[in-house]
């Protein structure tokens, strides 16, 4: 392992730590100001994490103020484990950028309602354990 390869780690780490953290703590305030009859701290960071990550996508790329190790700490690490929803977001975004309109469509779509089928599965399965 060189340490190009270990700053790399270092840099993900780093924010995966401080994005896990964040999420919790957000997500925990939200819940205890708007009460627990709708999923506010998951939508919270959900929506926070999406502007997050199209402002750090931007910086990044069409900026230039975030160098390769602060994209892999701010995007990768603190973005990922605040909310993979954001990626969800970028990627999505990416293929409309990129002109594939129906991929990206078919991203939420699939990802939506597959994720929700697959969840229900797990459930049921975990059930008949």
């Amino acid at each position: 392992m060189g340490v190009a390869f270990l700053k790399k780690i270092l840099a993900i780490a780093i924010g995966s730590l401080t994005g896990g953290f964040a999420r919790y703590y957000l997500a925990g305030a939200a819940y205890r100001v708007f009460g627990t009859s709708f999923p506010y701290g998951t939508f919270a960071v959900n929506l926070l994490g999406c502007f997050l990550i199209g402002l750090l996508s931007c910086l990044a790329e069409k900026k230039f103020l975030v160098g390769p190790e602060m994209k892999l700490l701010l995007m990768i690490g603190f973005c990922g484990a605040f909310t993979t929803f954001s990626t969800f977001m970028l990627e999505t975004s990416n293929l409309m950028k990129d002109g594939e309109t129906l991929r990206a469509f078919l991203n939420v779509l699939f990802s939506v309602a597959g994720g929700f089928l697959l969840f229900r599965l797990g459930v049921l399965l975990g059930e008949i354990i």
